[in-house]
């Protein structure tokens, strides 16, 4: 037996089978709902149920607070229906738009432009189109059936010949797919993944001035958004903010550049939070958001994207509504949950 599902205020209505989540449902049936992680760890698909019981999994305070629940929010990645369910979403144009395919890729080639960052480019299936829109990402199907995220750094429009994805992978010491990543993957070797996923991408349909907020590896999907607004000759005011540790972090300072000095509607900052003498580092320092705080006093007409680690999305949320008047609502965010992140002792 399955249970019906209505997302207001759109009024789409999807099935939702036995022991399914709704937002699994969602994704499998082209429902564009925001979401991230989907391991109840970011927050991104937290909504309202206006009608209805259903029963959540494993998930973390941060994300729904009992609370929030008591109030009747929920996760949509980690809540499944026991009855008919009326939930209040805001739906994502564009989220449901390409089908999520499971497909092999060949690794082509890996780099290391930091110690501890892989840049991999992955050969896709000549007879499976992925099609993405920048920004999104795709899981790694592990042997055991474990699952690892990572964001597409190349705008669809860029593949090339073959067609091939970019991703930047930071080495988490331990890290079951990591560890193999940095120790073991060689050319040629065969990558089981599935997508595309995620809510996090452009949104072409405003005009409004952009603020694009990376810290460490979550300038890949950034990258592919400004590699989206060349290639499509959108003009908005586009200010890109990345944060790093130390001078070295910034393994694609030079791309960052060379693309700020040919588009004119990009200005590029970057910020270390931990500078060293020994750097020669005359550029900005401290917390990445802060800096957008103190270049951009009013933030009422924009619309920001924020990627990275998880404390930096949340206070830049946190702070951009409350000290700089951004609308909620104008705030986009993909936070880089580790499995750490996401299974806190």
């Amino acid at each position: 037996m399955s249970f019906q599902v209505t997302v207001l205020p759109s009024g789409r209505a999807y099935s939702v089978d036995p022991d399914e989540t709704l937002l699994a449902a969602a994704i499998r049936q082209g429902i564009g709902l925001p979401y991230g992680c989907k391991d109840g760890a970011c927050g991104s698909c937290k909504s309202k149920l206006v009608e209805g019981q259903v029963t959540h999994g494993e998930h973390q305070s941060k994300a729904l607070s009992a609370e929030e629940e008591a109030q009747g929010f929920v996760l949509t990645c980690c809540a499944r229906p026991h009855t008919d369910c009326t939930v209040e979403a805001r739906t994502v144009p564009g989220a449901g738009e390409f089908p999520v395919l499971k497909l092999p890729s060949r690794v082509i080639t890996k780099a290391l432009p930091a110690p501890d960052v892989a840049v991999i480019k992955l050969q896709l299936p000549a007879n499976q189109q992925l099609q993405y829109r920048a920004g999104q990402y795709v899981e790694f199907i592990l042997r055991d059936g474990a699952r690892r995220s990572y964001s597409m750094a190349n705008a669809p429009s860029r593949l090339g010949t073959p067609p091939a994805i970019e991703l930047h992978i930071r080495h988490m010491p331990g890290g079951k797919f990591t560890d193999h990543v940095f120790s073991a993957l060689k050319e040629k070797d065969i990558l089981r993944m599935e997508g595309p996923f995620g809510s996090f991408f452009l949104r072409e349909d405003s005009d409004k001035p952009i603020v694009l907020l990376a810290s460490g590896t979550g300038f890949a999907p950034i990258k592919a958004i400004v590699e989206r607004l060349q290639d499509e000759g959108i003009t908005r005011p586009v200010h890109l903010y990345w944060g790093c540790r130390s001078r070295s972090d910034l393994y694609l300072d030079d791309w960052a550049r060379q693309t700020a000095e040919a588009l004119p509607s990009l200005t590029y900052v970057p910020v270390l939070s931990d500078a060293k003498p020994e750097d020669g580092w005359t550029g900005r320092t401290g917390l990445v958001h802060q800096a957008v705080m103190a270049d951009l006093p009013d933030l009422s007409r924009h619309q920001v994207y924020a990627c990275g680690a998880p404390i930096m999305v949340e206070s830049a949320q946190r702070d951009f509504v409350a000290q700089r008047g951004l609308p909620a609502e104008e705030f986009y965010a993909d936070a880089f949950t580790s499995e750490a992140d996401k299974h806190p002792a």
